[in-house]
């Protein structure tokens, strides 16, 4: 029998998918075969002429499981799945059939198994299909990620474990990331303290990484829905910073401080020529990620050319302003996919500096 762990959290956007990549990645270095799956997964994508969970996909991109698309994401959630299980259409019991299916062929295969929760413990719950019902139904004890911090951490916790301890689900550990490298130890210490009575283990995950959290070149693009222009090899550039080009040209480039996307209007001509100027300049082309230029005034056609010329990646939006643009992006939760090669390298590399693979595997012994 494959020994196995369900990766739930505490809220979703809390890192399941990148603590998944994480043992994944570790778990292969000591076991022949290891597998995934995504049980039940809400936001679908078409990947291989099969629609399947998007984290599925990406785990399928990285760890080459093309092969076992219609294993690792047995139920994928479409817009009207739920009112079709109210309404007697979809029987929940056909559901977790699907999901004992799958897995069972999974377990067949592997030494040891990844099973990755879809979003906070209580999704799904109107289809019976909670992060601890699915835990139950598998039988696989639970891995908990949270963000760090102690009294909002131990008050999610309690409400959270009444779920798992409902549907009689062992949480084994919880693993606590985005930690302020200076505070680590002090912040898990207190969290050890206030939950020393717990049967659960608390283990130290990732220090805070803006860089896992900022988006791409190509993940704006995508977000907005507006073509890249100029230099496509700047895709999976990594925005750090944001800036709107309200302030004076001279000040917009005092501003570049650290890698840049800039949201100008299309009436700045200054701006935007300057910028395509310092675009070439390699102090500064570390500096500028791309632009995104707003507005339905036509650019000037000496500025566009000037612009097309630099190859300085740029995207035009003719109806949005660029204060809703910068609303956009700012309540955007960067995922990550699997062209986002620089993050995965992260990744990789903090798995195995800052997870003790060892003590997780032991616990789920």
């Amino acid at each position: 029998m494959a020994k196995k762990l369900f990766i739930a959290a505490i809220d979703k956007n809390s890192g399941k998918t990148t603590t998944s990549i994480c043992l994944m990645h570790l778990a292969r270095k000591k076991y022949q075969r290891v597998g995934f799956i995504k049980p039940f997964g809400g936001q679908s994508v078409l990947y291989r002429r099969q629609v399947v969970d998007k984290d599925a996909a990406l785990m399928a991109q990285v760890f080459d499981l093309k092969d076992e698309l219609g294993v690792i994401s047995p139920v994928v959630l479409y817009p009207d799945t739920t009112r079709k299980v109210v309404d007697g259409e979809i029987s929940p019991a056909e559901l977790q059939e699907k999901i004992l299916t799958a897995y069972g062929e999974l377990e067949k295969e592997c030494d040891f198994i990844i099973i990755e929760g879809s979003g906070h413990p209580g999704v799904g719950s109107v289809m019976q299909l909670s992060n601890a019902r699915i835990a139950r139904l598998l039988d696989a004890p639970v891995l908990l990620v949270t963000g760090g911090g102690l009294g909002s951490v131990v008050d999610r916790l309690a409400m959270i474990q009444a779920l798992f301890e409902k549907e009689q689900v062992a949480v084994r550990a919880i693993l606590v990331n985005r930690l302020i490298a200076a505070k680590r130890e002090k912040s898990l210490d207190y969290l050890r303290r206030a939950l020393i009575h717990e049967p659960f283990q608390v283990i130290g995950g990732f220090d805070y990484q803006p860089i896992l959290a900022n988006p791409t070149l190509r993940r704006i693009s995508t977000l907005l829905g507006l073509p890249l222009q100029g230099n496509r090899r700047e895709l999976q550039r990594i925005i750090h910073t944001v800036l709107v080009g309200a302030a004076s040209t001279q000040r917009i480039t005092e501003l570049l401080q650290e890698p840049s996307l800039i949201l100008a209007t299309s009436s700045r001509d200054e701006l935007l020529v300057t910028l395509a100027h310092l675009y070439q300049m390699p102090e500064y082309r570390s500096l500028i990620v791309g632009l995104v230029i707003a507005g339905a005034t036509p650019m000037a056609p000496i500025t566009r050319q000037i612009l097309d010329k630099s190859r300085i990646p740029y995207m035009r939006e003719e109806e949005r302003t660029s204060a809703e643009l910068y609303q956009i992006i700012g309540k955007d939760v960067s995922k990550i996919i699997a062209e986002d090669t620089e993050k995965l390298d992260l990744i990789r590399s903090l798995a195995e500096t800052s997870l003790d693979f060892e003590t997780i595997d032991s616990l789920f012994t």
